[in-house]
């Protein structure tokens, strides 16, 4: 363009408009939010209305609830929820799954959104393009302002992938708020049940189980407070990571044709974003995940052996889930650090058997005792190293 800064043109338009959106203090949380939130949902019901949950769904579920936690109780010897009052199992769909699960990520989403905003301030709207001297000056500036909403459409649409898939509250080993209520999708549990020819009332059952022992898990307070200090230091990676992309939108602004090829491919814009810390990830984040993921699924087939018939049918269409075609899972642990693929799955299932063969299911019940009780990365490929360990008199 002769003039790209002259009057009518749609670039200056479309400039003016997303600095509105992104670019100012006043905008407060609300527009990086409001994004995510609108993204999750389209993205999880595929801009379809979604019906409220079956009354007779909702009544199975107080049924199976009182049924599981009984057993997850028992199994584990651990509160199965915050308090003394009992849980309840919540029906959602996939698109509200997806805004809850988005709520519950706020904490950490904020502090990363926090972080790049004082890493990179943003441009005043008030400014706008009269404050700028040019396209080269304008996009310089403007591109300190992308960071927020760029990570904001990221966990958006994280969210909504991973709600259609998602067969419960706990698709990511993280803690959600403190809540009597647990979430499970019945479309979902619907579908895996006609994926893998299971019973779905014996699936639903399977997934009230392994829900709720997740929740007993991630409600103790030690475990949740160790797993969001961990996220707190993955997000300063994330920081770091989105800092860079407005260094490099900034470098590419002096030259038009470079910059345009760089927007043109989406994957190479967001490289350095799709897996924030993954190079630095925590190593101890992951190693306390997978010791979560790997218990719950041993409860949740001693738990089921004895309720269902279909133990191990749903045991390993369950392991079979979450490698194959998981796409969605992976890519939103990434944005927090996490690995769940085979690797990890494996990995957490052979501590869980060697905890097993040295110390039995009282050994492998210590993992919960305290923070100090919690495996290291070194640990959990040796299981005789934290036994050890924990038989060590406390130090002050």
């Amino acid at each position: 363009m002769d003039d790209p800064m002259g009057a009518g043109n749609p670039f200056q338009g479309l400039l003016n408009d997303l600095l509105k959106l992104i670019g100012g203090a006043s905008a407060g949380r609300t527009a990086w939010l409001d994004a995510a939130r609108s993204l999750a949902q389209a993205v999880a019901t595929d801009g379809q209305p979604e019906p409220n949950a079956d009354p007779l769904t909702r009544i199975a579920l107080e049924e199976l609830a009182r049924v599981a936690e009984l057993h997850v109780a028992d199994v584990t010897g651990l509160p199965v929820g915050p308090g003394d009052q009992p849980s309840t199992f919540v029906a959602v769909g996939r698109g509200a799954w997806a805004l809850r699960a988005l709520d519950a990520w706020v904490p950490v989403l904020e502090r990363m959104v926090d972080g790049h905003r004082r890493a990179t301030p943003p441009l005043p709207i008030e400014e706008g393009l009269a404050g700028a001297g040019g396209l080269e000056e304008l996009l310089g500036r403007f591109a300190g302002t992308m960071g927020p909403v760029l990570l904001g459409m990221q966990f958006g649409s994280a969210a909504g992938h991973l709600a259609q898939r998602a067969l419960g509250q706990y698709a990511l080993p993280l803690p959600w708020p403190a809540s009597h209520e647990v979430l499970v999708v019945p479309d979902n549990i619907a579908q895996f049940s006609r994926d893998w020819s299971l019973p779905e009332e014996e699936a639903r059952l399977w997934v009230c189980v392994r829900e709720l022992t997740a929740h007993a898990v991630l409600c103790r307070p030690h475990v949740a407070d160790r797993i969001r200090t961990l996220l707190e230091s993955v997000a300063a990676d994330a920081i770091a990571s989105q800092t860079g992309l407005a260094e490099r939108l900034g470098g590419e602004s002096g030259d038009p044709e470079s910059l345009q090829r760089l927007l043109a491919d989406p994957e190479s814009l967001l490289a350095d974003l799709l897996t924030p810390g993954q190079q630095r990830t925590s190593s101890e984040l992951v190693a306390i995940t997978t010791a979560v993921g790997a218990y719950v699924d041993h409860v949740t087939a001693r738990v089921s052996g004895n309720l269902t018939g279909s133990a191990g049918a749903l045991r390993e269409a369950w392991y079979r889930y979450r490698i194959e075609d998981a796409a969605g899972e992976q890519a939103a642990a990434a944005l927090f650090g996490l690995e769940l693929g085979r690797d990890q799955v494996d990995r957490g299932a052979t501590f869980v058997r060697g905890v097993l063969e040295r110390a039995g299911e009282d050994g492998l019940g210590r993992l919960w005792t305290s923070g100090r009780t919690l495996p290291t990365p070194a640990e959990l490929d040796a299981p005789g190293l934290w036994l050890e360990r924990i038989d060590l008199p406390d130090e002050s």
